[in-house]
């Protein structure tokens, strides 16, 4: 299938994108930087506050380092800001606790039925995160989209990582489409900017993660409430 905008192939970013990221991310935050405190509540303020998210309220900041970091960046962030660990050390231990968190992620609509009506039309089928492989994996799995997907791609996939283009170009390998080809689709301007970087077709912004219509407008062609929207604008 070819939309109307010579679109095939949809890349989906997954934290704020596939799952709601407040309802999903925010207890893993506390839980992370705990974990990274070693249980010393006021080093866990700090860096929570380092990784862009209010200690009280919650709220994380748009593209900050909890919003849009990989792996070892929040790691890394951790470490600078105060955390007893070495880089390496924090972050397995947070590959590990970001592996598990598919276990209680929310996810915005029924994400079988999304991808399988996605799938049905002819669509090429992708995520890309700033998350390991295996968490991506283990979502999918347990929504029920694993069997829709012709691409995955992790922080530690290979690809490189955001919000340089390589993830959005591996899909194009995987697939046999040009990027002008492909939406991507994301909550924060590392997927926008992975987008422009590798010549998408389209970059397509949802409001069910961090970012804001004011924080996305400026590197997205279009900005959704949510996915369900996608099908839509395509």
């Amino acid at each position: 299938m070819t939309a109307g905008n010579g679109i095939v192939g949809i890349l989906f970013d997954k934290d704020g994108t596939l799952l709601d990221y407040a309802k999903s991310w925010v207890p893993v935050n506390y839980e992370l930087a705990r974990i990274a405190a070693k249980d010393d509540d006021a080093l866990a303020r700090v860096l929570l506050r380092a990784g862009g998210m209010d200690p009280d309220t919650g709220h994380v900041a748009p593209d900050s380092l909890l919003a849009a970091g990989n792996t070892v960046e929040i790691a890394t962030g951790m470490v600078e800001a105060g955390a007893p660990y070495t880089v390496e050390e924090l972050t397995a231990l947070f590959d590990g606790l970001f592996a598990n968190s598919a276990d209680y992620a929310v996810p915005v609509t029924d994400l079988g039925a999304f991808f399988a009506a996605l799938h049905a039309k002819g669509y090429r089928l992708g995520v890309a995160s700033s998350d390991n492989e295996r968490s991506i994996r283990e979502t999918a799995k347990r929504f029920g989209f694993d069997t829709y997907l012709h691409y995955i791609a992790g922080y530690d996939s290979g690809y490189g990582v955001k919000p340089q283009p390589g993830m959005v170009l591996g899909f194009c390998a995987a697939t046999g489409l040009t990027p002008q080809q492909v939406a991507v689709v994301g909550d924060n301007n590392h997927d926008m900017h992975m987008g422009r970087a590798a010549g998408a077709g389209l970059t397509i912004a949802v409001l069910t993660g961090t970012g804001s219509r004011q924080s996305l407008a400026g590197a997205s062609d279009h900005c959704l409430a949510d996915i369900t929207e996608l099908e839509a604008v395509l």
